[in-house]
């Protein structure tokens, strides 16, 4: 018994020191409008609907350095009107990063869990429940119609993501698939594979499905048909954030947890 917990430690290990050597960085091909600026170890995303700032998994700066350092994120954006996002994982250091975004007016959103699968293991013929049909979708009409219902699912506007799939499918067609499930017609849940050129990786993102269509294997053949697209690229490995929803489907495809995720948001004052 110790011996298997011991080798499943280690791979985790192992995949953890993979993702913080490939992943930490910021997308070496971004869509147009899109800008990378560097501030000391940091990289600043300028362009989408809100900021962004990539970090290394050590920041390498504490004390006061940190506390500038922050600052001077939160003001940039704040310059510029917009919302930022600082999205740590939970063995970065130092150890006091969350309290010192917190101390400058980062708020955190939802933890999750990140976690990574072997491609070979996820690949397979997707599953789908009778009446849903699973198509790869570059149409800016379709995009649209996959950012609606992720507004219909989450129960706020989610207009911006359209515009940010357009974006990306234009910037990176190779690199980027969207798939969208539809029953009737209709949209019922989408997903997209985010390939990370130069690395192993692919990231899995979206996934959301109508409330009277889950439980029905439509995100598990997501993650197949993505995984066969991966595969047939040769990469590696397929990242996640889960949310609590996801996380023991991923579980059970054989995904191994690495970390915990939280975004700490700074908002602009209302007014």
């Amino acid at each position: 018994m110790n011996d298997h917990r011991n080798e499943h430690q280690d791979g985790a290990a192992e995949l953890l020191a993979a993702y913080d050597a490939q992943l930490r960085g910021v997308d070496p091909d971004p869509p147009a409008g899109i800008e990378h600026q560097q501030d000391g170890p940091v990289t600043r995303v300028v362009g989408q609907f809100r900021g962004f700032v990539a970090a290394p998994a050590d920041l390498g700066v504490d004390g006061a350095d940190l506390d500038a350092l922050i600052a001077r994120q939160r003001d940039f954006f704040a310059a510029r009107g917009e919302a930022v996002e600082w999205k740590i994982r939970g063995h970065d250091r130092p150890a006091g990063l969350p309290g010192r975004l917190a101390a400058a007016g980062f708020v955190p959103e939802d933890p999750e869990t990140v976690l990574i699968g072997r491609v070979e293991e996820l690949a397979g013929e997707p599953v789908l429940p009778e009446g849903v049909a699973l198509r790869e979708t570059t149409d800016p009409e379709d995009l649209r119609r996959i950012a609606a219902l992720e507004s219909e699912i989450w129960g706020f506007d989610m207009s911006w993501l359209g515009e940010e799939l357009i974006a990306r499918t234009t910037a990176s067609p190779a690199a980027f698939q969207v798939l969208v499930a539809e029953a009737d017609g209709r949209p019922v849940s989408a997903a997209w594979l985010a390939l990370r050129p130069g690395s192993e990786f692919g990231g899995l993102w979206g996934g959301s499905t109508l409330e009277a269509w889950r439980g029905r294997g439509i995100y598990r053949a997501l993650v197949a048909a993505r995984a066969g697209r991966a595969r047939s690229l040769g990469y590696r490995y397929l990242q996640v954030d889960a949310s609590d929803d996801s996380l023991p489907i991923l579980r059970r495809l054989g995904m191994v947890p690495v970390t915990s995720t939280t975004p700490y948001v700074w908002t602009p004052p209302a007014g």
